[in-house]
């Protein structure tokens, strides 16, 4: 819905914005109510540590909400990566989502700076470099 057939704009961003945090919370309570033993092997089932998968939990779904923008501006398609490699772009989400360089990375992407910057900062930057640019292009 466009900000102009929105009758109160402000008022609505407000609402949507609180009503993602408390399903947050209810997401964080859930994960507290799980014994260490369920935890454990969900992470296992994700193939990822325990404390990544905790990490996760609390930055929240849109913690990687950097990559698709920073794979756009580096000539990728995240959808083409995520059908030739699924494994890396997962691994690559999950960097992204525990990444302490947000701020700088958020900057860059607005201002398409991203491409000549993010190897000073981005944990992803190895796996962009090595990736074979020719298999993950736009079509």
């Amino acid at each position: 819905m466009s900000t102009a057939s929105r009758p109160y704009p402000i008022v609505q961003d407000l609402i949507e914005s609180f009503a993602d945090w408390l399903k947050h919370r209810r997401e964080l309570n859930e994960l507290r109510q799980l014994d260490r033993f369920d935890f454990d092997r969900i992470a296992n089932d994700l193939r990822i540590a325990p404390d990544d998968l905790e990490d996760l939990v609390r930055h929240g779904h849109h913690s990687a909400d950097e990559l698709p923008k920073m794979l756009d501006q580096l000539g990728i398609s995240a959808e083409r990566l995520g059908q030739v490699q699924p494994l890396l772009l997962r691994d690559m989400e999950r960097v992204c989502s525990l990444c302490q360089h947000k701020a700088q990375c958020d900057r860059d992407l607005a201002d398409g700076t991203a491409a000549e910057n993010y190897h000073g900062y981005c944990g992803n930057a190895a796996t962009l470099e090595s990736l074979d640019r020719a298999d993950v292009a736009p079509r």
